[in-house]
């Protein structure tokens, strides 16, 4: 199916689509500023893709993708919206690839964090950037905490039930602030 649109209609409704200051990034922003989080630099020009938050002395850079510009599975469907969006999407996903490969070669991680993930959770996105950060702290953190404990729900009762672990948090703060 032709795109609808006219080409300078186009223009104008793609340049009306905001791409820095987005919801999910104020979202994961104001997260990561409630664990302590806060030497990014948003939206940094000098790295392929200017990464949402790059965190230069870690050398993180996070992107925060929306799912149907980026093309995830279950918010864009190839074939439904027309050829010039399945080749707009596969065009976004393979510069998303040369990104990623460009930044690695770098020496940086990449973290790809969907819109939709963020809006329904921004403090489980925040902590895969912190744990991404402080790599060690979580190995230590589970050491601390012992078996049965779930990096990924610090607030959980990690021992099923057995143990009280109602201090993990604490924890955590004090190995993260020890690394820093």
């Amino acid at each position: 199916m032709p795109d609808p649109l006219t080409p300078e209609q186009r223009r104008k409704a793609m340049q009306a689509v905001k791409s820095t200051g987005t919801s999910p990034e104020r979202k994961l922003e104001a997260a990561l500023h409630s664990i302590g989080l806060d030497q990014w630099e948003a939206h940094c020009p000098t790295l392929p893709g200017k990464p949402d938050f790059a965190f230069h002395e870690a050398r993180v850079a996070v992107f925060v993708d929306g799912g149907f510009w980026h093309g995830h599975p279950t918010r864009y469907w190839q074939g439904r919206s027309g050829e010039y969006w399945d080749k707009k999407i596969a065009r976004n996903q393979e510069r998303d690839r040369q990104v990623d490969t460009e930044l690695r070669s770098l020496g940086w991680t990449v973290i790809r964090l969907w819109d939709f993930e963020i809006q329904k959770g921004s403090e489980a996105a925040a902590r895969r950037v912190q744990d991404a950060l402080f790599p060690n702290a979580v190995r230590r953190v589970a050491e601390v905490a012992g078996p049965g404990y779930d990096a990924d729900d610090t607030n959980a009762n990690a021992a099923g039930g057995t143990g009280d672990f109602s201090n993990v948090d604490s924890v955590l703060e004090k190995v993260v602030d020890d690394e820093r």
